[in-house]
């Protein structure tokens, strides 16, 4: 896959202001106005449209049309453009555990970047969904990092890594991983099961996620959630396939694609 993309349009589209630089404090930034301009969401696996991750369908989707995406599309732009402005990038594949038991064996579904900054390794994620990471870790285990919302941190034994969220005093499990570098075919075939398996999650609910400064916003169905840290979780049943609608143009900024073929996606989900 070519890695140019519209780099202008790119920083244009998440309100990135100023001139980036190949350091840690560009890429946090990048990636805290990633996750806030682009959100996590699965309309297409949904509606049963195909997920194409070929760059310059990636760039008509979510920096054209208005859309987000989920890992595979999320972190393969976000790697583009980390790469137009001169940093060394490794795609990364992970087996997802967030909500499953610690010892459970998923299937390698999940993409993040491994990214050299500053002569240091770091990690970075903007397509976890609910729990994104908005910033980026530094590749060191057993120490707990500051990010905006809540602290994350990486534990690592026998190459082994697994990512880490501190959620209401727990530590909880995101995903488990190795930093054997990937190539796009991985993806390519992890993207094809994830959006059209039929038990797939991404093929059965509507899923959507955007991280703020301050708060995390998910919607599954139609129970549509606010988290800010040190808060209790404000839950709100939308009724309605146009409620559903307007909190995802409203809070996930979505500019809906094929109305009322989405309309007929929303009108089955279960009440």
């Amino acid at each position: 896959m070519s890695d140019a993309i519209d780099l202008d349009a790119y920083l244009q589209r998440i309100g990135y202001r100023g001139a980036p630089k190949p350091d840690q404090t560009t890429l946090r930034a990048l990636a805290v106005a990633h996750a806030a301009a682009l959100p996590f969401e699965n309309l297409d696996p949904l509606c049963g449209v195909p997920v194409q991750l070929e760059l310059d369908a990636l760039e008509r989707k979510l920096l054209y049309q208005g859309r987000g995406g989920y890992c595979f599309e999320q972190n393969l732009l976000f790697a583009a453009a980390l790469r137009m402005i001169g940093f060394t990038v490794q795609g990364l594949i992970a087996r997802v555990l967030w909500n499953q038991p610690e010892d459970a064996v998923t299937a390698q579904t999940h993409m993040l970047l491994r990214v050299e900054a500053d002569g240091e390794s770091w990690l970075t994620d903007v397509g976890f969904g609910s729990m994104n990471l908005a910033g980026a870790l530094r590749l060191e285990p057993d120490v707990a990092q500051v990010t905006g919302l809540e602290p994350f941190r990486l534990l690592e034994r026998n190459g082994e890594w697994r990512m880490q969220a501190c959620v209401r005093g727990d530590w909880l499990t995101l995903y488990r991983f190795d930093l054997e570098p990937r190539a796009s075919v991985d993806y390519v075939v992890a993207n094809h099961y994830v959006s059209t398996y039929p038990s797939s999650n991404f093929v059965q609910h509507l899923i959507a996620a955007r991280t703020t400064q301050d708060r995390r916003l998910t919607l599954r169905d139609r129970e549509f959630t606010v988290r800010r840290p040190g808060m209790e979780p404000e839950r709100h049943t939308l009724p309605g396939s146009e409620d559903i609608c307007r909190v995802l143009e409203q809070e996930f900024l979505l500019r809906l694609p094929d109305r009322t073929r989405l309309l007929q996606k929303l009108d089955a989900l279960p009440q």
